[in-house]
């Protein structure tokens, strides 16, 4: 199209008071569009950075002739308008007035509605939100929620001015890593206003609070069923104990078994269950003792330390949620050392498969030379334990352990599985 084309088409357009300008420099400011159209009449209004590029802008004068005055202007001119030395394009705007959408998001308010990507519901306590937010000032009440964007808090301040503080210091922020589980490797904050000016906490519970109403009922049903850690002193999370660990083991050369584990944990406690089980590709257990204390002590002696020499069968010891654990039966993969009646254990053992791994066919050749296990054993295969004492751990010899007995040679009154 010709030059002389494209004026009469511009100039053909319905005029408004409001002109649309193109191809403007980048973060084009209103200073710099009211400077290029106050000369043609009163600017009222001003809507920058429109368009994908961000490169297209709206002007409204007071008056359509002003707005025609300056198309007329530029559409005869031999010269275009120019901004920061770049030509701008100039036509009137199908609208005639220029309005301001504004989200609900946008309008401050004293309620801040938060995101918080990368995390599941149970990854932020409503206590890390509080410590977080009560940075900026008194926060009143919070309220968690999940929703198809994800894991969301509305938090409500005192005024409008604290929750715009906080809103500018941690949008786009992550919660200090800290205060996060070790699984959560990414958290950032998208913050936005909200409606809400109060919001209507019924009761106190894991997912709701409202700090300024001590009198306001507990839920403990939400408490109890939350498993949601506290924090300590230093801000950190507390995991909940139990008197079950769950244990995972990494590089696992060697095999581990439920004899294997029972000889590494009866060290630090008498263990009371174990079972074994399969998850996200690797092995682990659950082992059970009889109180809290001694699996306290048991995870702060075993935790990352190796079973074996070489970094073989690493462990990682967490809390369990479970209490008590629900042995069905008597096999390689689960053990229940309470029950003391030689005749159920007798009977139950005898229905233990008879295929032992590698070093447990050179443990039966080493305790029963003449039995079926010596053609098969192979000395060479044999892993060097890790067995806990001291701050490094001392060494035993896998085969000094009779921890593994043949059908009814159990003694008397005694389960065939049991330590030093």
């Amino acid at each position: 199209m010709s030059a002389a084309g494209q004026a009469q088409f511009r100039y053909a357009q319905t005029p408004s008071k409001v002109i649309h300008l193109r191809n403007l420099p980048w973060e084009c400011h209103e200073d710099e569009l009211v400077e290029l159209c106050s000369p043609f009449g009163k600017v009222v209004n001003t809507k920058c950075d429109v368009g994908a590029n961000k490169n297209q802008a709206f002007v409204e004068f007071a008056e359509q002739s002003q707005a025609i005055a300056m198309v007329s202007y530029y559409v005869s001119s031999p010269e275009p308008a120019h901004i920061r030395g770049k030509a701008v394009y100039i036509q009137y705007s199908n609208r005639q007035e220029i309005v301001h959408n504004k989200s609900p998001g946008d309008v401050p308010g004293n309620v801040l509605l938060v995101t918080i990507e990368g995390v599941e519901a149970g990854d932020v306590s409503i206590e890390v939100i509080h410590l977080v937010f009560s940075t900026f000032g008194f926060v009143h009440k919070i309220a968690t929620f999940e929703k198809a964007a994800g894991f969301q808090a509305l938090i409500q301040f005192t005024d409008s001015e604290t929750a715009s503080t906080a809103k500018t210091q941690l949008d786009g922020r992550s919660i200090p890593r800290y205060l996060l589980p070790q699984h959560v490797t990414s958290c950032n904050l998208r913050i936005s206003y909200s409606a809400h000016t109060d919001l209507n906490i019924k009761f106190q519970s894991h997912r709701s609070r409202d700090y300024t109403n001590p009198y306001l009922p507990v839920n403990p049903t939400a408490f109890e069923g939350s498993q949601q850690p506290g924090l300590g002193t230093d801000g950190r999370k507390l995991e909940p104990e139990s008197n079950v660990l769950l244990a995972s083991m990494e590089n696992m050369q060697y095999a581990v078994t439920v004899d294997t584990l029972h000889m590494v944990f009866s060290s630090l406690g008498p263990v009371q269950k174990i079972a074994m089980f399969e998850k996200n590709g690797g092995t682990q257990a659950l082992i059970q003792y009889p109180d809290v204390t001694t699996a306290a002590v048991a995870k702060e002696a075993l935790e990352g330390h190796c079973i074996y020499d070489g970094g073989y069968c690493k462990l990682h010891i967490t809390y369990s949620r479970h209490t008590d654990l629900n042995i069905k039966s008597y096999s390689d993969r689960s053990r229940d050392y309470t029950i003391t009646n030689p005749t159920i254990l007798s009977a139950q053992l005898c229905g233990v498969p008879a295929a032992p791994t590698g070093w447990q066919t050179h443990l039966e050749t080493s305790m029963y030379p003449n039995s079926g296990y010596a053609a098969a054993a192979d000395p060479a295969q044999e892993p060097s334990s890790w067995f806990p004492g001291g701050s490094s751990g001392g060494r035993v010899d896998m085969v000094s352990q009779p921890n593994l007995r043949p059908c009814g040679s159990s003694p008397p009154a005694m389960p065939p599985y049991y330590g030093k």
